[in-house]
C-alpha cells in the first residue's frame, strides 16, 4: 500500500485557498469513510494569511488584510507563490497521537532540505523546522506545521519556503514569534528553488515515512483522482492576487 499524491496546482497555476479548502474537506470524508486512501495533497497557493485556533486579533495584519480562519493548530501564518504546501489527509493509528505526526512531519520536512543544502533542525517548544542562529542571523523559521485531527484524520500540514518572498511575513507575527525569523531554500542557498524543484523528492520522503505517519490502508474499489471545483478555474492570475488575499492558500 502506498500513499497517494495529488498535485493540486503549482506555478504559473496558483491554487485558490477556499477552493482548496473545501477539496481538503471533501477528501478528508472519503477517507474517513474508506472511499479514498491516504492522499496528500500538494499545492501552490494564490497569497494569504490564514489564522489557526490560538490566534489572537492582535497578531492579524498591521494593514488590515483580510485573514481566513481555520480550524488547524497554531496561530497566524502567510502562504503565497513560492512555497510548497502539503495537506497530509491520513487516518491515525490509535491511541491518537497528534503530538507524534508532527514530529514525523518535522523529520520528513528536515531530511529533504537537507538534501537541499540547508541544515535544518527542530526548536525545543517550537513546531516546524528551522535553521539555527549564526552569523547571518537569528533562528528563522524555513517551515511551518499546523494539522488539525477529526474523526482520526488528520486536515492542513505543512508548508515549505523554497523561493517565495518573505516580506509578507513582516505585516504579521508569524505563528506568534517574535524572537525568531523566517527564510527560504533560495534565501539560504543562494539559488533559487523553487516548489516544482522540491516536490518529488517530498513524496519520495513522505512514502518513505507511511507507517510512521498513519495506517496504510486501501478501499476495495480505487478513487479517482481529486479535482478542484470548477470555480477554482474563475479565480485571477497571480498578478492580481494581492486583491483578494483573504480568498487565497495556507495551512
Amino acid at each position: 500500500m502506498a500513499l497517494h499524491f495529488e498535485r493540486i496546482g503549482m506555478a504559473p497555476d496558483l491554487v485558490n485557498y477556499r477552493d482548496c479548502l473545501e477539496l481538503q474537506r471533501q477528501v478528508h470524508q472519503e477517507v474517513v469513510a474508506g472511499s479514498r486512501g491516504n492522499t496528500v495533497l500538494m499545492v501552490e497557493h494564490e497569497p494569504v494569511y490564514t489564522a489557526g485556533r490560538r490566534t489572537e486579533k492582535h497578531e492579524y495584519p498591521w494593514d488590515g488584510t483580510e485573514v481566513v480562519p481555520i480550524g488547524r493548530g497554531g496561530k497566524l501564518t502567510y502562504h503565497g507563490p513560492g512555497m510548497l504546501v502539503g495537506y497530509p489527509i491520513m487516518r491515525l493509528p490509535i491511541p491518537l497521537d497528534v503530538v507524534r505526526f508532527v514530529r514525523v512531519l518535522e523529520q520528513v520536512i528536515i531530511a529533504v532540505v537537507r538534501d537541499f543544502g540547508v541544515p535544518a533542525t527542530t526548536v525545543e517548544g517550537r513546531s516546524g523546522a528551522w535553521v539555527l542562529a549564526d552569523e547571518r542571523g537569528p533562528d528563522r523559521k524555513i517551515s511551518a506545521i499546523g494539522v488539525q485531527v477529526s474523526k482520526r484524520a488528520t486536515m492542513h500540514g505543512f508548508a515549505l519556503n523554497c523561493s517565495n518572498d518573505l516580506r509578507p511575513f513582516g505585516k504579521i507575527i508569524p505563528c506568534g514569534i517574535t524572537d525568531a525569523g523566517v527564510t527560504s531554500l533560495s534565501e539560504e542557498t543562494g539559488n533559487r528553488i523553487d516548489p516544482a524543484d522540491v516536490v518529488e523528492r517530498m513524496e519520495q520522503e513522505l512514502s518513505a515515512r507511511e507507517s510512521d505517519l498513519c495506517v496504510p490502508f486501501e478501499p476495495d474499489t480505487p478513487a479517482p483522482p481529486v479535482r478542484l471545483s470548477p470555480s477554482a478555474s474563475e479565480a485571477p492570475a497571480a498578478s492580481e492576487a494581492p486583491r483578494r488575499q483573504g480568498a487565497a492558500a495556507g495551512s
